[in-house]
């Protein structure tokens, strides 16, 4: 790297790192999530405003490629964290409200995606049909976990039967997306690689009855001096070296990094009352949320080019937005109300679950990499994905007006015999310290 390069790029990671701030405190303000601004300094940035020539006087391409790796090791970070906050505990006793309402919220927008990717493959896409219908579909269905965990902890729903099955919905619409992405990445890239592909079942048994094991027992080694940290240095650089190596380990499987960086979070232990679990969000999440993610947030607003824009691409925006919000609200408040859930209640399940946040970006630009979307689809994607989390504030306040006062359709009990206590407990336990607001 030379000395221009250096300058450049710390010049662009002081200017990335201070607008995306700015922008997210914005956001905030207006009660968003920071990651709305955040992608809208990276618009801002981009050629949407400033135009090609100017945007690539500020971020010239050999800068965006050291900007992207940088960012990609910010993505596998922000993955094992979500890995982490996946806590399945919160599926026993939701019953089959949430049953109903995640098969139904995840196949509904499969569906209407499949059947939109259809009509705007001929103006998108020139390669294998069956990837870009797949993976069109699988970015329909995504909800954002920790945005959505954040959501309802600011609003006060924890300990509600609502917030505890949006939750459980939500963690099970994560496992099924990010095993549906992986069939697409499959598909997609596979080709001479398949036989690796093979190896993912087994890597999969090796990291829960082995590696799980393993990081146990060396939390346990060197414990934290009393009043310091929940966890040592030492086992946070190891935890560091893991995730790297499991995202690596996948990337080299014929998948993607993010899926290695994700099932090494799933597999990490919680340790005593969570203590471990904890004590490394402490460690890892100020690094990936303060100085990593930026760049990414601003990377992906930077590939939006929505100056170019015609009549037509307005209408595919619309058919999008369209399928995108009515699948996930129709699907999740059909789902819930065959689950036994009322109306209000089931209304305010689907404005949820209609979060995406970063979650979405992140398969967006598995998206882009693979080659399943071109530059102007993912623009109008990434469009949605904004557009969709910035409404989720405004239509839970419509649907449930004042959640604190305790309305009568909301309640404290996720199920029959459920104790009040001990579900405030569980609901909380799980919740993102600070980059949940993504």
């Amino acid at each position: 790297m030379t000395a221009s390069q250096t300058v450049y790029l710390l010049l662009d990671m002081a200017l990335i790192l201070g607008l995306a701030r700015a922008m997210g405190a914005l956001a905030r303000r207006f009660g968003q999530p920071a990651v709305i601004g955040e992608i809208l300094a990276g618009v801002m940035l981009g050629p949407t405003l400033l135009g090609e020539e100017l945007s690539g006087l500020f971020f010239p391409d050999d800068i965006r490629f050291l900007l992207s790796a940088l960012a990609a090791v910010g993505v596998a970070l922000f993955m094992f964290l979500v890995g982490m906050e996946l806590n399945l505990g919160l599926l026993r006793g939701t019953g089959r409200a949430t049953l109903w309402t995640s098969l139904c919220s995840t196949l509904l927008p499969l569906g209407l995606g499949a059947a939109l990717a259809w009509p705007l493959m001929s103006s998108h896409h020139e390669g294998d049909p069956v990837g870009f219908v797949l993976f069109f579909a699988v970015a329909m269905a995504v909800t954002a976990f920790p945005v959505l965990a954040r959501i309802i902890a600011d609003r006060g729903l924890a300990a509600t039967r609502l917030g505890t099955t949006a939750l459980a919905c939500a963690a099970i619409a994560d496992l099924m997306a990010w095993a549906l992405l992986a069939v697409v990445v499959a598909v997609a890239t596979g080709g001479q690689m398949q036989w690796r592909l093979a190896l993912l079942i087994p890597y999969v048994v090796l990291m829960v009855t082995v590696v799980r094991p393993l990081l146990r027992r060396a939390s346990a080694l060197g414990p934290p001096e009393p009043g310091g940290p929940a966890v040592s240095r030492n086992f946070v650089a190891l935890v560091l070296g893991g995730l790297l190596l499991s995202a690596a380990c996948t990337e080299w499987l014929g998948m993607h990094y993010i899926f290695g960086a994700f099932l090494f979070g799933a597999v990490m232990p919680r340790g005593t009352a969570g203590k471990l679990h904890g004590g490394v969000l402490d460690r890892i999440e100020p690094l990936c949320g303060l100085l990593l993610l930026p760049v990414y947030f601003v990377l992906s607003g930077l590939k939006v080019d929505l100056s170019r824009l015609s009549v037509s691409d307005l209408g595919e925006l619309a058919a999008i937005m369209a399928v995108a919000i009515g699948g996930k609200f129709l699907g999740a408040y059909a789902g819930a109300r065959m689950g036994g859930l009322d109306g209000r209640r089931s209304a305010a399940l689907g404005a949820l679950l209609n979060t995406r946040g970063l979650t979405e970006l992140v398969v967006l630009g598995v998206g882009l990499e693979i080659g399943a979307l071109d530059n102007r689809l993912y623009s109008l994607m990434v469009v949605m994905a904004v557009t969709t989390t910035a409404l989720t504030g405004p239509l839970l306040s419509f649907i449930l007006p004042q959640p604190s006062a305790g309305p009568p359709w909301i309640t404290t009990e996720a199920g029959p015999g459920a104790d009040p206590a001990q579900q405030d407990a569980e609901a909380t336990a799980h919740m993102p310290p600070r980059h949940g607001s993504r």
